[in-house]
């Protein structure tokens, strides 16, 4: 019997669903393993080889921690709302609605092709209703809640409101605006509109104005990875700053929890790098300097204090509230239209660009706290107004970019820290002895920064601070395609509506278009946004929707309860799962939705409303899979197409062509004439009587026709060759080229493994028959080595060792039952269909998935024999495999009866023989 894999992964997949294999209780004496993929987005070009890297890897482990004994919670959803679903929309004429059901049915037929043990009972897709009422009432806890810095955790509006009753803000400090001071008077005579705008200072999801990037052409807000140097990437029209109004998440009230939080996880070092730089911390103080001839003053923040006398100049961000109050009429143009020229480049650009250096000096000067002397203020775009206090003073002797501006604008540079600066660079030295310093004079730089912050404290022109890189978290889309707010504007103040009003769904909308002032596509949708009202009373919807990554925040805890009608999960349940325990995903989310998601949780932790502030205990991001595009060569100003080895004869222009029609690396010519109208009539020239393609390794994209669909893959060499073959590309975590060809070499693997079981002849050859000590050997040795690897992810050294195992059943002729059911326990998660057939085959009740993990037995490794090197008069003769339980006479004896021991002997009589037992045998004649 033929391994006929087609037929048999159908009938596994189809028996699998009618049997509810998959299928997770929520009630288990069992222990729990959560085990979780970063969700997909449900795109219309589905899934391509890269794709499944990630879920194939869970999915070992999912299957493999199931037959370790663990209950556990192996999920699917679809991120399905978002921007790409909008844009497509638009392309193509559908509404979002109707292409992303299309897409998720394209994804769920592609994922099932591969076999995953996924409880598709607990899908979730984040634009469904029934899945988004519980963002929206998660939002509403956000929103009604602030963080108690005292307690160190979030806690429900209501408190903050009585506290302000009974003694206003003075021990609040308020984290929307710190300059806000008011009494429990003030508070109790302020109208309700003056009291929620004190409040949404505190509020962890507040509404506050802030610059978007607004291009009146196209009518509608732009991200800023979609301005280029200050013109939109779709129509290059020009793209303004603009200020709206927009919703934010106060995660900067969490930075140092967020931080605290990456002790108690396992990411990778790199991977908490990378949060811990986001976050980006930072210790210093904040100084005063005095405008000089005004009542202005203007607060910085730097990390170096103790280079206070070093600073040449100060930059203010051009946005800064102060710069129209200090800028001279003689400067007034020019910081015009250099403002002008700022208000066209994005965020991005600002900071990423470091060649181009430009400012604009506003004629004023601040004055030196510590010596009086006065110091020219510029503005320029490498300062953002949403960094630290908007303004930093400039040291060029031991800041780099500092350095470039005042040498660009010939501005004077003050060296304070002697030898160690050479004038022809900046140095960031901490270690310089101070000179040109005052009172620092002779002080090493780290002592000093004490001195200064204590100095400023003492003056009352400063004070040590605590800053973070991190800016609170946008939370407003000018989009259709998200979740709408379920916020109302009662005469301009804004409400939340009631859990019972919830969900508030997205009305259809025919167009996309953008309101008249660039706030969503909703703001035309009058009839939803205008609700009915009592007279003199303004009630009107918010018009933003929420971004996509609102419903990827804490979709995790949705999939332990998706059918919960009361709550968006039952504390019971939540506390069974807990954390997730394995959480796989690409590093392309390792910022953003971490961050959020950690947010999320612990808020919903600090609420009561979960039992666990953390939500993945372990992070592994996958690599990429990378395409190995194929090359043809035409040539120049022909219909020719040459092959590689013969190009360097001809003048080319190389084209990338379709990998489906390339065997490896040989063209099939007829299926390129098919492929494109443009090549219906192409002529070759041969090597060898073929066409031989060019290859590089790229980026899996459809532009560079590299793109493999798995479907393909599965169909031709089966669904557990390709889940085979992807593990075994290499380690899950480094990034590697996909080549077809290299495929067979797994499916060629698995046929070896069916042929254990079959022979195309005599059918069936398996026999309960006792395993030879070698055998039960190899089983062992297998055991060991897979336990381990599957247990660390090592999924490609699993594959290895799978191979070594068939290879050395096969040379021992082994087709006893007790070994190879143990190897198909053991390939279960890896290749599930065949193990599943197989288990049956043999006469196995019950599905192999149920079946209990192998079990390592060390004595079937043990070493029985020793191989002794043996010694004639301490020379080194032969070596002889002896027991290793021999005693000296019975080793004299196997020595002195060795061949080449008696040649060596010359039919003398020794006169000792020397046995150290497990090491050596040394003959004295």
């Amino acid at each position: 019997m033929e391994y006929n894999f087609r037929q048999l992964e159908r009938k596994w997949q189809d028996h699998w669903v009618k049997t509810g294999a998959y299928k997770v209780s929520n009630n288990s004496t069992k222990p729990k393993c959560y085990v979780l993929d970063m969700f997909p987005y449900p795109s219309g070009a589905g899934l391509h080889v890269g794709h499944p890297l990630g879920f194939i890897a869970s999915d070992i482990y999912a299957r493999y921690k199931r037959l370790k004994g663990f209950n556990v919670l192996h999920p699917m959803g679809y991120d399905a709302f978002g921007l790409p679903a909008e844009q497509y929309a638009i392309e193509t004429g559908q509404h979002p609605a109707v292409t992303t059901e299309a897409n998720i049915r394209t994804f769920r037929q592609q994922l099932d092709n591969i076999g995953f043990s996924f409880d598709w009972e607990r899908e979730i897709n984040t634009s469904d209703p029934s899945y988004y009422k519980w963002t929206q009432h998660i939002f509403l806890q956000l929103y009604g809640s602030w963080y108690n810095r005292h307690a160190a955790k979030a806690e429900n509006i209501e408190t903050l409101i009585r506290i302000f009753e009974q003694e206003g803000n003075i021990h609040q400090e308020c984290p929307g605006d710190r300059s806000l001071r008011f009494s429990a008077d003030t508070w109790n005579n302020w109208t309700y509109e003056e009291q929620q705008q004190a409040l949404m200072e505190y509020r962890l999801a507040y509404l506050a104005y802030a610059e978007v990037n607004w291009c009146p052409v196209l009518g509608t807000v732009l991200a800023n990875d979609e301005v280029i140097n200050g013109v939109s990437e779709r129509g290059g029209h020009p793209v303004i700053k603009k200020k709206m109004r927009q919703w934010f998440l106060r995660i900067t009230e969490y930075a140092d929890r967020l931080l605290e939080g990456l002790e108690t996880v396992q990411f990778s070092d790199a991977m908490k790098d990378m949060q811990r730089n986001w976050i980006g911390k930072s210790q210093g103080a904040e100084i005063k300097f005095n405008v000089a001839g005004s009542l202005e003053n203007i607060v910085v923040y730097t990390t170096r204090p103790d280079t206070i006398f070093g600073v040449d100049f100060m930059v203010v961000a051009p946005e800064h509230e102060l710069v129209d109050a200090i800028t001279t009429d003689a400067q007034s143009q020019a910081v015009s239209d250099y403002r002008e020229y700022v208000q066209s480049r994005s965020e991005r650009e600002r900071m990423a660009e470091v060649k181009q250096i430009t400012g604009c000096f506003t004629g004023a000067y601040a004055v030196n706290p510590f010596d009086g002397r006065q110091i020219p203020i510029w503005i320029s775009e490498y300062v953002l107004a949403g960094y630290g206090t908007g303004a930093i003073m400039a040291v060029p002797c031991g800041d780099a970019r500092d350095f470039g501006f005042a040498r660009h604008f010939n501005i004077p540079i003050t060296n304070i820290i002697g030898d160690a600066f050479n004038g022809e660079e900046a140095n960031a030295t901490k270690d310089a002895i101070l000179q040109n310093s005052g009172f620092l004079n002779g002080k090493p730089m780290r002592e000093a920064m004490d001195i200064v912050a204590e100095k400023i404290e003492q003056l009352g022109i400063g004070k040590r601070q605590i800053n973070y890189k991190m800016r609170d978290a946008g939370f407003s889309r000018q989009r259709y395609w998200g979740e709408p707010f379920p916020i109302v504007f009662r005469n301009g103040v804004p409400e939340a509506l009631d859990v019972s009003e919830l969900p508030l769904e997205l009305p259809h909308v025919e167009n996309y278009r953008p309101g008249e002032e660039g706030e969503g596509p909703l703001a035309n949708v009058t009839e939803w946004v205008n609700l009915p009202s009592e007279p003199g009373t303004s009630l009107k919807r918010e018009t933003n929707t929420m971004p996509g990554y609102a419903g990827s925040s804490w979709y995790f805890l949705r999939y332990m309860d998706p059918n919960n009608a009361e709550t968006f999960c039952d504390r019971k349940v939540s506390d069974y799962w807990g954390q997730v325990d394995l959480y796989i995903g690409g590093t392309e989310h390792a910022v953003g939705h971490l961050l959020y998601s950690r947010l999320w949780t612990k808020v919903l932790f600090d609420l009561g409303l979960i039992g666990f502030d953390e939500p993945y205990k372990k992070l592994v991001n996958q690599g990429m899979i990378g395409g190995s595009s194929r090359l043809v060569y035409r040539v120049r100003g022909t219909n020719q197409f040459v092959s590689a080895g013969l190009r360097d004869q001809y003048e080319t222009d190389e084209l990338h062509v379709d990998v489906n029609i390339v065997d490896g690396v040989e063209l099939d010519t007829e299926a390129f004439r098919q492929w494109r109208t443009d090549y219906a009539n192409a002529q070759f020239i041969l090597e060898n009587g073929k066409y031989i393609c060019g290859t590089q390794l790229e980026k899996m994209s459809k532009r560079l026709f590299n793109t493999v669909n798995p479907d393909m893959v599965v169909e031709k060499f089966g669904a557990d060759t390709f889940r085979m073959y992807e593990m075994f590309l290499g380690p899950i975590e480094q990034s590697k080229p996909w080549e077809t060809k290299g495929i067979e070499g797994v499916h060629r693997f698995l046929k070896k493994v069916w042929r254990l079981f079959y022979d195309e002849n005599k059918g069936l050859v398996v026999k309960d028959e006792a395993p030879t000590a070698e055998e039960m050997k190899s089983l062992h040795k297998a055991i060991r080595k897979i336990d381990e690897d599957s247990e660390r992810l090592s999924f490609n050294t699993a594959v290895s060792a799978f191979m070594v195992c068939a290879n050395e059943l096969t040379d021992q002729k082994c087709h006893k039952k007790a070994v190879l059911e143990q190897l198909l326990v053991l390939l279960t998660p890896y290749a599930p269909h065949m193990s599943e057939e197989l288990w049956a085959a043999i006469g196995n009740s019950g599905s192999i998935l149920d079946a209990a993990f192998p079990v390592f037995e060390a004595k079937y490794v043990a070493e029985s024999t020793k191989e002794y090197p043996v010694s004639v008069n301490g020379k080194l003769r032969t070596t002889i495999n002896i027991s290793l339980d021999v005693e000296q006479a019975e080793a004299e004896q196997i020595a002195l009866g060795n061949e080449v021991v008696q040649k060596w002997l010359e039919g003398k009589t020794p006169k000792k023989i020397i046995f150290v037992k497990g090491k050596m045998i040394n003959v004295v004649v």
